[in-house]
């Protein structure tokens, strides 16, 4: 028998009360770069989202007394995976801006061969995204990066509080739109190096009308490929600026997609 003391309500107030931050919480934490690749495994992701959700459920605001089998804890359990998920996709578009740089200068100066398997995702990426990759992950850790998503993260809890309304029909489209943002700055990143190179291959191919004798596979490839090499260093003393600009962008839409000013 069920005590006295612990009636029903109070027994699905402390589900909710613990739960469904931890759907949200889980959720986020499967999607995000460093903590949802393949390298952490699920055990470890999900241990520190109850270790977090044990911490922060005393911090958060009251959640809607339902029934914990009713349709209505169905909707708003779904409701939280969709917060977290959104939320972490934000925060790993602004990964994959890199990626997708790298891709472009790598297949422009004839590098788009030289892959490796990438053991975060389990795919094939060219070398020079791995590179960027590596670059951005030291560069957020150092930056404290993680610190401030988690602290974004747990003002959804204040901004949308757990309910039957979450992201919404409005939000969903603007994390569409993310995709666009991204491959528009990964074209704005990888725009000068692939700029550079073309020209560099255009005068080959000047040169190669000029001159018909001339072995252009011979020659453009190798000094295309050591002018995109040093296009690449000149890009590193402004590859910070970028990344600041880039995750501070990455922040605002986390804290936007919540409905924030």
């Amino acid at each position: 028998m069920v005590p006295a003391e612990l009636s029903a309500d109070l027994i699905s107030q402390w589900v909710g009360q613990h739960l469904w931050p931890l759907f949200r919480l889980a959720s986020f934490l499967m999607v995000i770069p460093v903590f949802g690749t393949q390298l952490v495994p699920a055990r470890v992701r999900l241990g520190l989202a109850l270790l977090m959700t044990v911490l922060i459920a005393p911090l958060i605001p009251e959640v809607p007394q339902v029934e914990a089998f009713s349709a209505d804890a169905v909707v708003i359990t779904l409701q939280q995976i969709l917060i977290g998920v959104g939320l972490g996709f934000a925060l790993t578009a602004l990964w994959q801006l890199f990626v997708i740089a790298g891709q472009m200068i790598a297949m422009q100066m004839g590098l788009g061969f030289a892959s490796m398997m990438d053991p975060a995702n389990g795919v094939n990426v060219p070398v020079l995204a791995q590179i960027y990759t590596i670059t951005i992950t030291l560069l957020f850790l150092a930056m404290n990066g993680h610190l401030v998503a988690f602290e974004v993260f747990i003002e959804s809890f204040y901004i949308m509080p757990i309910g039957m309304e979450g992201l919404g029909q409005a939000g969903v489209w603007d994390l569409a739109h993310r995709i666009s943002w991204m491959f528009v700055s990964a074209i704005l990143l990888a725009l000068p190096a692939v700029a550079a190179v073309f020209i560099v291959n255009i005068s080959f191919g000047v040169m190669t009308r000029a001159a018909p004798q001339m072995n252009i596979f011979a020659l453009g490839f190798p000094i295309g490929l050591i002018f995109g090499l040093f296009a690449i260093w000149v890009l590193h003393a402004n590859f910070l600026p970028h990344f600041e600009q880039y995750t501070r962008e990455t922040f605002d839409f986390m804290r936007q997609l919540q409905g924030q000013p």
